[in-house]
């Protein structure tokens, strides 16, 4: 990880005020990295904190949880805080399976929880730039990808 971290912030309809409230608490550490939102999520922030500079993606539904998937992908996403609702039915579930998975795929930084989302930003290797996050080598795979195709 830089001292400027790229982070991703999500949250389902039942844990947006839960995230409005953890951002309003970290807006001053949160400010020294760059934010990206799905939408909803992204316009009751921007709301919530208007000197917090938040770059929106589609709403989930439509196509933000991609969004970020695709980031995650390209290597321009350090951190997921992703606030699920787990009492919930999601009808784009299969997208937030898919988001979840690549974060783990790639080894990003994933928090699902307030809890978690706490011990991450307040993590020493936070703003450090020490911490230098370890790729997930998937040679084999695409070998056997390769071979079987």
């Amino acid at each position: 990880m830089s001292k400027r971290n790229r982070i991703g912030l999500v949250a389902h309809d039942g844990r947006k005020q839960d995230l409005k409230d953890w951002v309003n608490v970290n807006q001053s550490k949160l400010s020294d990295h760059e934010l990206f939102a799905t939408g909803t999520t992204g316009k009751i922030l921007i709301q919530s904190c208007p000197g917090l500079k938040i770059t929106c993606m589609k709403s989930g539904p439509l196509g933000g949880d991609q969004q970020l998937g695709a980031l995650i992908a390209e290597g321009k996403l350090d951190v997921l805080i992703f606030f699920i609702d787990p009492m919930t039915s999601q009808p784009h579930d299969v997208d937030v399976k898919a988001l979840t998975r690549l974060s783990t795929v790639y080894n990003i930084v994933l928090a699902m929880t307030r809890s978690t989302a706490d011990f991450v930003i307040t993590s020493p290797l936070f703003d450090s730039d020490d911490y230098r996050r370890t790729a997930t080598n998937y040679d084999q795979y695409i070998l056997r990808s390769q071979a079987a195709g």
